[in-house]
């Protein structure tokens, strides 16, 4: 594998406008989410940014940018136009999509969400953790993913993904965690396909992949590391990395 990590940026957030420029202990969360892919090793990492001030701020910390069209519809489609942008040559086979929003990312997660590709069926990597209480089952902006995670196995096939507390019955659950490795070809078809309609009932894209055949497969961590998403998220990321 020949990895590239693209980090899609863009300061269109209903919750926490300008997000990518909120300041965390002296710089943009943007750069540190940027500064932990950077120590993962596993790749080249550049932003797929939507607007110009992402872009200047990018290249202010020494990172590598690219201008994308602001009005992309996702952040997969940002990626694929940065990735057509920074290696028309088709060097690198895998493209890791990782989410503006995790400054407090463990670095080592990048390289584990790799690992499902050692299975040459598998077309997308993901990552997926516990679900530690019945509270946090319950709440809609904990994704959720049914796999079969088991003592002897920490890579599993995603089988679906919904906001609700899936799958029934007695067992552990588990919060996706929307970090994921396309093999190449695999984010070209997916960026290619019309909306699902579970995609569109859930309002999760990963499910336009599995309706399409496409096969997921996660990596489990330990735990989930939380997105900064409202001002309260922020304050608490400041905290940590005051």
């Amino acid at each position: 594998m020949n990895p590239i990590v693209i980090i899609p940026a863009r300061m269109a957030s209903t919750r926490l406008p300008g997000k990518p420029l909120a300041e965390i202990g002296g710089q943009p969360m943007i750069v540190h989410v940027l500064a932990r892919a950077q120590q993962a090793c596993i790749g080249p990492v550049a932003v797929a940014c939507g607007e110009l001030v992402i872009f200047d701020a990018v290249r202010r910390a020494g990172g590598t940018a690219v201008l994308t069209d602001p009005a992309l519809p996702s952040g997969s489609d940002r990626v694929d136009a940065a990735l057509a942008s920074l290696d028309p040559a088709g060097v690198h086979d895998v493209v890791v999509n990782l989410q503006g929003d995790l400054p407090t990312l463990p670095p080592d997660y990048l390289r584990t969400v790799l690992l499902p590709l050692g299975d040459p069926a598998v077309d997308i990597a993901t990552l997926a953790a516990p679900i530690r209480s019945e509270a946090e089952a319950k709440v809609a902006s904990v994704v959720k993913v049914a796999c079969g995670f088991d003592h002897q196995r920490a890579v599993a096939p995603a089988i679906y993904f919904s906001r609700l507390p899936i799958p029934g019955g007695e067992g552990p659950r588990w919060h996706h965690i929307g970090i994921y490795a396309f093999r190449r070809a695999a984010l070209a078809r997916f960026v290619a396909l019309p909306e699902s309609p579970l995609e569109k009932r859930e309002k999760l894209e990963q499910l336009r992949a599995l309706e399409a055949g496409m096969r997921i497969g996660c990596a489990l961590v330990a735990e989930a590391p939380f997105g900064v998403d409202t001002p309260a998220d922020l304050e608490r990321a400041r905290m940590v990395l005051r």
